[in-house]
Order: C-alpha cells, then sequence, then structure tokens
C-alpha cells in the first residue's frame, strides 16, 4: 500500500514539473510565432541566416521552467560562489548586451563589401542618405505615440534596414524593447522583396526602370585602401559614439583591399560572421518572452517598422528619379531603393 502510495506521489511530482503544467497561453502563442518565422525563414528563405535562429531562441525562451535564460544566483554567504550558474543563454546574451556581437557581423560584412562603385561615383551617397528619411519619420511618430526618446530612436532605427545597427542601438537605448524590435527588423528585411516592388513601380515609370546606366570608372588599389582609413577617421571624428560599429565596418574592408592578411580576411567574411550570426540571433529571439513581446507596444512596433521601410524606399527612388532627370536619364531611379 505505501508503495502504491509513494508510486503515486512520485509519479504527480513527475507530472507538476514538465512543462505542460505550467506552460501559459501567451508562451504558446510566442511558440507560434516562432513557428511562423521558422517557415518563413526555411520554406520562403526569408533572411534564414538570422531568421532561423531568431526563430528557435524565440521558442527555446518560451517552454517554462527551463532557466535557459536566468542569470546566476550567488551565495550571500560566499561572494566567489554562486547557488545556481545561470542558463546558457544568459552568458550568451552578454555578447549583445555588452555590444559586442553587431561590431564583429559589421567587420565581416566590411571584409565582404565592394565599396568600389561608391568611390567611383560618389553622389550614390545621397540616394543612400535619403532612403533614411524612413528614421526620423518614424522617430517623430514613435513620439507622437507615447515613446520615450531613447524607445523611438530605437524603433526609428529599424527604418535603417540594418538589422546588427538595430540591435545595437536597441541595447544601449532601450534593452527592453530588443525583442519586438529585432523581430521587426529582421522580418521587414526578409520581406524587401514584397514590401518594395510595388512602391518602387507606383513612383517610376517603366521607361525609367528600363535604364541601363554606364560603367563605372576603375577604382585604384590605392583608392580602396584609403576610403576605410579615411572614412574611419572622419565619421568616429564626427560622431565618436559611432567609432565600434564603422571601426569594425572598415577594418573588415580594409582587411579585404588590402590584400595582404587574405586569412584575417577569409575568417571574417566566413567562420567568425558565421559564428557571431548563431549566437547574436539565437540570444536576441529569446529577448521575444510572451510577457515582453505580447503587449500593445510591440503591434505599435511593428506597424511603424513597415512605415519606416516603405518612407526609405520611397525617398530613395524619389531622389532617384530626380538624379534621373538632372543627368538626362543616365541614372536608373531603381538605384535609390537598392542603395536602402
Amino acid at each position: 500500500m505505501n508503495f502504491q502510495m509513494n508510486l503515486g506521489n512520485a509519479l504527480m511530482q513527475l507530472v507538476k514539473s514538465t512543462g505542460f503544467m505550467t506552460i501559459s497561453i501567451g508562451q504558446i502563442i510566442m511558440m507560434l510565432v516562432s513557428f511562423i518565422l521558422l517557415y518563413l525563414a526555411i520554406e520562403k528563405k526569408y533572411e534564414p541566416l538570422l531568421l532561423l535562429p531568431i526563430a528557435f531562441g524565440m521558442l527555446l525562451t518560451n517552454f517554462p521552467g527551463t532557466g535557459i535564460t536566468d542569470g546566476p544566483i550567488w551565495d550571500p554567504n560566499d561572494p566567489h560562489h554562486f547557488l545556481q550558474p545561470g542558463g546558457l543563454l544568459y552568458y550568451l546574451y552578454l555578447g549583445v548586451k555588452l555590444g559586442i556581437y553587431p561590431p564583429l557581423i559589421f567587420m565581416g560584412v566590411g571584409a565582404m563589401t565592394d565599396f568600389g562603385p561608391l568611390i567611383a561615383n560618389p553622389k550614390t551617397l545621397l540616394l543612400g542618405a535619403a532612403a533614411q528619411f524612413g528614421i526620423f519619420t518614424t522617430f517623430i511618430g514613435a513620439l507622437a505615440l507615447g515613446f520615450t526618446p531613447q524607445e523611438a530612436s530605437s524603433i526609428g532605427i529599424i527604418g535603417g534596414a540594418d538589422g546588427p545597427t538595430a540591435i545595437y542601438v536597441t541595447s544601449k537605448l532601450a534593452p527592453h524593447l530588443l525583442g519586438p524590435i529585432a523581430v521587426a527588423a529582421y522580418s521587414y528585411m526578409a520581406l524587401v522583396p514584397i514590401i518594395q516592388p510595388p512602391i518602387m513601380k507606383a513612383l517610376t515609370t517603366k521607361k525609367q526602370r528600363q535604364i541601363v546606366m554606364e560603367q563605372l570608372r576603375p577604382v585604384s588599389r590605392v583608392e580602396k585602401i584609403v576610403f576605410p582609413v579615411m572614412v574611419t577617421v572622419v565619421c568616429v571624428l564626427l560622431l565618436p559614439s559611432a567609432a565600434p560599429l564603422i571601426g569594425m565596418l572598415m577594418l573588415g574592408n580594409l582587411f579585404r583591399e588590402s590584400g595582404v592578411v587574405e586569412r584575417l580576411n577569409d575568417t571574417a567574411q566566413n567562420a567568425l560572421i558565421n559564428i557571431v550570426t548563431i549566437f547574436l540571433g539565437t540570444t536576441v529571439g529569446a529577448t521575444a518572452t510572451a510577457a515582453k513581446f505580447l503587449t500593445p507596444a510591440t503591434i505599435k512596433i511593428i506597424v511603424m517598422g513597415l512605415i519606416a521601410f516603405s518612407i526609405g524606399t520611397a525617398a530613395g527612388t524619389l531622389l532617384g528619379r530626380v538624379m534621373c532627370v538632372l543627368t538626362g536619364g543616365k541614372v536608373n531611379p531603381l538605384i535609390g531603393a537598392i542603395s536602402y
């Protein structure tokens, strides 16, 4: 009899310890959202390199009782010993919290980027600048909706169409919004083939879209080497807080263009950026817990992110159209949206 009672109690305790008994409706909803994102990443191939780990991190963090994102609990009687070591994603997330992952990704991006077309045709810089109009419009809109200036800045940066920048800025200014902002930023980046074409088509004529631009002048090796150094000097002196992102972007590009550190260039382009992307995506996705994500603010962020992308595309395309007219039809206006 005692054996049966003990067995029954043990089974009851086992059942109560499972996640099935403690999972909430909010966590179930977040799991369904993660399934949708996984589908978009795998089946539709929408920005899969980041959307897939983000979606899986979102799935992991919404399982009850795992402690995978919990911080360590220290022994009050011994400051060098902890009672609970903390979860895996808590430690990996420190790379986001301390601003390490985004600059490392920028290094890899710099190593993969050829700035030759920009050097040969500097006026295209204006197109990229015009496309950022969506950032400022969204910033003003977020302030009008009651967000703080720090939160509005983080939301507005979604319009930059640059995931690592959005994550870096948000981790510094409004870390509590990191989950929805990261999901919005990368979701819209993945949906660019759906968002941009209707806007580009509406703002240009068929004749303009068929313009074949002239071949750019050859850019010398010296120009390509000097460019990242000078950009670093000018930008960091102008805006010191941008040093981590600009510095790593240009360091990666210098790896590429110098021609003397091929091993470093290859590592930055491949192994390093792939490893950091896994850590960044998974830990950012893990910030999207039900309590933080399923709020009215998240809906506002997602809507404003779409508006930011749309305005940025429209602004770049319109300036491209202006340049097309001023150059006598030598500029295809669509490069304004591409620059974005």
